[in-house]
């Protein structure tokens, strides 16, 4: 543990080399004296005493015999790695326009009023394009974006191409930044 330095290291590998038990033990309680001095805290005492230790047993390589006055946690648990967690791959049809789209546009399909329904059919148009421009700037057309609403709502949802008229699509700070970043390479 970088922390306490190289100091500490050799005290504890010192204090492992001890035969004697009490001996072994006073020695062990100088070292977190001295750990505790070198690293003061604001937490309480009883946590801070706590950690000491754990972090003595660590350095020692759970190598040091004494009797610990608090519960130290074990080498398994310290070493051991989190489960990994689970990543919920739904499918998606078309991974341009990802699975919050495709909810966008389930939830557009459910809706009664026909004017609402229309105007988030719109919005979720604009979001199918800004994907298709981050995705690929050679697909971007209008038409597929029409074409891919109607596909999605199984005909329900509508989009005239020819009289929507779409947001202007720009590239954001950080999509222009990786594009000098390529541009330069190329150079």
């Amino acid at each position: 543990m970088p922390e306490y330095g190289r100091g500490v290291q050799m005290m504890v590998d010192i204090a492992v080399q001890i035969e004697d038990r009490e001996q072994r033990q006073r020695c062990a309680n100088t070292i977190v004296k001295i750990m505790s001095n070198l690293l003061p805290s604001s937490a309480s005492k009883s946590d801070d005493e706590h950690r000491l230790w754990n972090h003595l047993a660590r350095i020692s390589h759970y190598k040091l015999d004494i009797d610990y006055p608090v519960d130290i946690i074990p080498q398994e648990e310290v070493q051991a790695h989190p489960a990994p967690l689970p990543y919920p791959m739904k499918p998606i049809r078309r991974r341009h326009y990802g699975y919050l789209v495709e909810q966008a546009l389930e939830y557009a399909k459910t809706l009664k009023d026909e004017q609402e329904r229309q105007s988030i059919t719109e919005c979720i148009a604009n979001q199918m394009k800004q994907n298709l421009f981050i995705w690929n700037r050679d697909s971007m057309d209008n038409a597929l974006v029409a074409q891919d609403i109607e596909s999605y709502s199984d005909g329900k949802l509508h989009l005239d191409p020819e009289s929507f008229i779409f947001e202007q699509v720009e590239e954001s700070p950080l999509q222009s930044a990786d594009s000098m970043k390529k541009h330069k390479r190329k150079k």
